[in-house]
């Protein structure tokens, strides 16, 4: 073995993975409760042990430093140490959507280039069938039973010691899936240092600390819960108690029953809180911070949720999965002047509001957001002319149209993608579902376009009405009326029980367009479909 040069010993010294600040928040908690799941608790020594265990067992199976390792399962504490291990043996995660099947999980297991995929054991028939067994990577569990099972490593007995492979600040621990909406899904690089970074500016800009017990019930797969709320917060030394999925009513039995203090939702996941009858039965005054992202919040249940749970404080978290992914947030006394906004951008992100040409526009001007900061991923796994193209300027582009007024606060407008162009003239889904979302018969609304055979592309809104409401197409066309300039107003008003979410809650209107992609304009009018 050659001799480490004093170069490489400070070298060490100075290194700061996402391994070793586990291992200090381990230090300095001890044997205070880092997570609970199901009846199992950990401290936060017993987490760090348990790590170190699973990383063990990844090193022994055979995998080596830089191989990447497919994750697929539904929350659980042996996910989150999967995790964990696997940053501590300097393999790279790749957090698979566990509602993939066939030719889409088959895609990034294969342009991952992993080695092993670890399942859970509900879902690893789908996972055999996608890979066509004995062709692919070889197989192990999350937990339940096979040669690599890390809930049972986990849970060995005894000291362990710690597990010496060389990793760096720069080495990439995780690939994260965007979501593929118009093209096949990128591999975002994440390194230690970019999370590490992203971790700070959570830490700060949500007040994360020791005392807070956290719900987290998104999906870890997901970067919102893992990245902006679980990894943060376990950081700073606060409790989690996770759960396998956000349903209303136990998420408000955990809050009354634990007495947790916050809680991460999308907009959606809001509203079906809102909408529980168990909303109004449950002591809920425990919940001091209350956080939403990952989507626009309509301002009427902004409001709502503001008046239900006074003593709660809002916090509105904005980014993308390509910088880890908090970019801004807006804090709690900065809601009551201006509710639309997404904040300002935090500790390690500098941004900012530009036109085609990459120069600044003026307040209240709308242009891309772009954004330079150390959080950002390292590129696109395998796809430098996508890379290229996100990078374009020294900037990062994030694909959103927004706004910045004078003092730096943004105002998410759209997606790119979910920007109508009508008859020539501009509209944004988000200004007609904030209008509708005014009508007390509204539950929930996504606006989209739609083609159309005068106007290239139509205002088309999907309306989810509440329970035992009453509101026809006409009624809600004459309410848009009253808010909306004429060219902004529906041409047709769909009613549907529910809209399709991803399962990390966030509304999927490229499935409504192509539902609605062929509707008949003949005799039009704003008819319910």
């Amino acid at each position: 073995m050659e001799t480490e040069t004093p170069q490489d010993e400070a070298a060490r010294a100075r290194r700061d993975t996402i391994s070793d600040a586990l291992r200090r928040a381990a230090r300095r908690h001890r044997e205070r409760t880092a997570l609970s799941f199901a009846d199992r608790r950990w401290s936060f020594s017993g987490l760090d042990r348990a790590v170190d265990r699973v990383a063990h067992g990844l090193v022994a199976a055979g995998l080596n430093r830089g191989d990447r390792l497919g994750a697929l399962g539904r929350n659980s504490d042996a996910y989150l140490i999967l995790w964990l291990a696997c940053a501590r043996a300097g393999l790279i995660h790749v957090p698979i959507n566990y509602a993939l099947t066939g030719r889409e999980l088959r895609y990034i297991v294969e342009q991952s280039g992993a080695r092993a995929l670890i399942v859970d054991p509900a879902l690893a028939g789908n996972a055999r069938e996608a890979l066509q067994e004995g062709r692919g990577p070889w197989f192990g569990t999350l937990f339940g039973g096979s040669d690599l099972d890390v809930l049972s490593l986990a849970r060995g007995e005894g000291e362990v010691a710690p597990v010496e492979v060389p990793v760096a600040e720069e080495d990439v621990v995780q690939l994260l899936y965007t979501s593929g909406t118009t093209a096949a899904p990128k591999g975002a690089m994440m390194t230690s240092r970019g999370l590490l970074a992203e971790y700070l500016s959570c830490i700060l800009a949500l007040d994360f600390g020791p005392g807070d017990r956290a719900l987290a019930a998104l999906p870890l797969y997901h970067t919102a819960q893992m990245h902006a709320f679980t990894m943060p917060q376990l950081l700073a030394g606060a409790e989690t108690v996770l759960i396998e999925a956000p349903h209303p009513e136990t998420c408000l039995r955990l809050i009354e029953e634990h007495r947790l203090t916050s809680f991460f939702a999308p907009p959606t996941v809001w509203i079906s809180l809102l909408r529980s009858p168990d909303f109004a039965r449950r002591d809920l005054t425990s919940l001091r911070h209350v956080y939403y992202g990952a989507s626009i919040m309509p301002v009427p249940v902004l409001e709502e949720l503001r008046a239900r749970l006074p003593g709660a404080q809002p916090y509105n978290c904005y980014g993308q999965s390509e910088i880890a992914p908090l970019a801004t947030v807006l804090r709690p006394e900065e809601h009551d002047a201006r509710p639309a906004s997404c904040g300002r951008p935090v500790f390690n992100v500098e941004t900012r509001v530009v036109d085609d040409a990459m120069q600044d526009v003026g307040p209240g001007e709308r242009g891309e957001i772009v954004h330079r900061s150390a959080q950002l991923m390292a590129g696109y796994w395998d796809k430098p002319e996508e890379t290229r193209e996100a990078f374009r300027g020294g900037w990062f582009h994030s694909g959103d149209v927004g706004i910045m007024d004078e003092e730096g606060f943004i105002t998410v407008v759209d997606r790119v993608k979910d920007v109508i162009k009508t008859g020539g003239t501009i509209v944004a889904s988000r200004e007609v579902e904030e209008v509708l979302f005014t009508h007390p018969g509204v539950s929930e609304v996504a606006v989209i376009a739609l083609p159309h055979p005068k106007w290239i592309e139509a205002v088309a809104a999907v309306v989810v009405l509440r329970p035992g409401a009453e509101a026809d197409a006409d009624a809600l066309i004459a309410h848009c009326r009253t808010g909306l300039a004429p060219f902004k107003v529906p041409k047709r008003i769909l009613f549907q029980d529910d809209l399709p979410r991803n399962t990390a809650g966030k509304l999927l209107k490229r499935e409504l367009r192509t539902q609605y992609a062929a509707l008949d304009w003949a005799g039009e009018g704003p008819r319910g479909g």
